[in-house]
């Protein structure tokens, strides 16, 4: 059977025309394909603008994959997100929306979205807030969170409160010496804080913090989970009240 030759120039258009059009390669010869190659070639060379366009769909479906992964990943880890028994919850615990914090105290960005997210949770009014303590940027920061929770477990939320953004706004190093000042800014026994924040009971939370950080595919800080989508970074406050107003509609 005679197969028949289709220009290069034709099989260029169809397949600018898309999957409707869609044609076997393996069916063509050596010449063929040859000539369709250059013929390729030639047309990207003069339409130089249809590589961005792809590529601007490959990043899109990309992004479309990777948020219905997060998704499905909140959906499977949702207790331990959101009812863990032993972080922080604040805003109003019992807000139409969840926001997720996986902070570290010594992260540049984590520093800079602090105020963004105290403002987004204090002036929307329905948002309840949890803070996971996720120290990865080396001794200051586990000393820091060791700190937090430890403070958490001895004088409670409130107090935790206060040395949580004494700690995400701490200039200079965080040390024996400066987080024993601060436990008695903070009007506890620095001894007694010290010596919790060396306890088995301290290190496990940030060792479960990091074991749902793994299974979430979370390397950096902060990460944030708002209701059900994932937030991999920084963003403006008016980004965030945008993803807030998304999850209510």
């Amino acid at each position: 059977m005679l197969r028949r030759y289709v220009s290069p120039i034709a099989l260029v258009a169809a397949l600018a025309a898309g999957p409707a059009a869609a044609f076997d390669l393996g069916n063509m010869s050596d010449a063929e394909r040859a000539d369709f190659g250059a013929a390729v070639r030639e047309y990207l060379l003069s339409n130089p603008e249809v590589l961005v366009e792809a590529i601007n769909v490959l990043d899109a479906r990309q992004a479309q994959a990777a948020a219905a992964s997060d998704k499905d990943l909140v959906a499977a880890n949702a207790a331990a997100l959101f009812q863990d028994g032993y972080s922080w919850v604040g805003g109003n615990p019992d807000g139409d929306v969840t926001l997720v914090e996986f902070t570290d105290y010594r992260c540049g960005y984590c520093r800079q979205a602090h105020a963004e997210v105290a403002e987004l949770v204090a002036s929307d009014g329905n948002i309840r807030f949890i803070v996971k303590e996720f120290p990865i940027l080396g001794v200051e920061s586990e000393l820091s969170s060791r700190f937090a929770i430890a403070i958490k477990l001895i004088a409670g939320d409130d107090v935790y409160k206060e040395a949580h953004d004494r700690l995400i706004t701490l200039r200079g190093t965080a040390n024996e010496e400066s987080l024993s000042q601060l436990a008695v800014d903070l009007g506890q026994d620095p001894a007694a804080v010290l010596a919790r924040m060396t306890t088995d009971e301290v290190t496990a939370v940030i060792d479960a913090n990091h074991a749902l950080a793994q299974i979430m595919q979370i390397s950096g800080t902060p990460t944030f989970i708002v209701g059900d989508e994932m937030l991999r970074g920084y963003l403006p406050l008016a980004g965030m009240r945008q993803i807030v107003a998304d999850q209510r509609s």
